[in-house]
């Protein structure tokens, strides 16, 4: 049962839907990766330009909440960064530090607790594979096709369950 009385929820991804990661991609193209250095580049990340329209569009009727594969070691500097680039305050789910499961199942189980007491209008997310998890379990998705998609972060993602 949901929760008619507040807004909606907006979900944002925030590696290449509202940051753009390519400067960074290096890291993880070298063998072993470098996750450290990957995630410590995050905060010089350029914004993109389309995500960062539809978060703020979307705000107007939604509640904005983020919903990344980062570690929440890196919370303070994913904070930082939505604030300097302008976006909704909005709360920030992230993956325990130390828990590798695909960014498919973590993200859906996150949209599934959501959506447990409020409505969620929308996931805007980059990974094929968690809008199609997303979508399947009727969750109405954008793909955020607006970056170069990253063969090194899709393995990240899916199965050393990184990011």
């Amino acid at each position: 049962m949901t929760d008619s009385s507040r807004r909606p929820l907006a979900v944002f991804d925030l590696d290449n839907t509202l940051a753009d990661t390519a400067h960074r991609q290096r890291f993880l193209e070298r063998k072993p990766r470098d996750w450290d250095a990957f995630f410590a580049a995050a905060p010089q990340d350029p914004p993109l330009v389309e995500g960062i329209a539809l978060a703020v569009e979307s705000a107007r009727e939604c509640e904005v909440v983020y919903l990344t594969g980062r570690p929440e070691r890196c919370r303070r500097d994913t904070r930082d960064w939505l604030d300097r680039h302008g976006l909704p305050e909005g709360r920030v789910y992230m993956r325990r530090d130390g828990d590798r499961r695909p960014a498919r199942r973590t993200k859906l189980e996150i949209l599934r607790r959501l959506g447990k007491d409020r409505e969620v209008l929308v996931l805007v997310d980059d990974d094929e594979l968690v809008c199609d998890d997303a979508e399947a379990a009727g969750f109405t998705v954008i793909r955020a096709r607006w970056a170069e998609p990253s063969a090194a972060l899709r393995v990240a993602q899916e199965r050393e369950g990184r990011t």
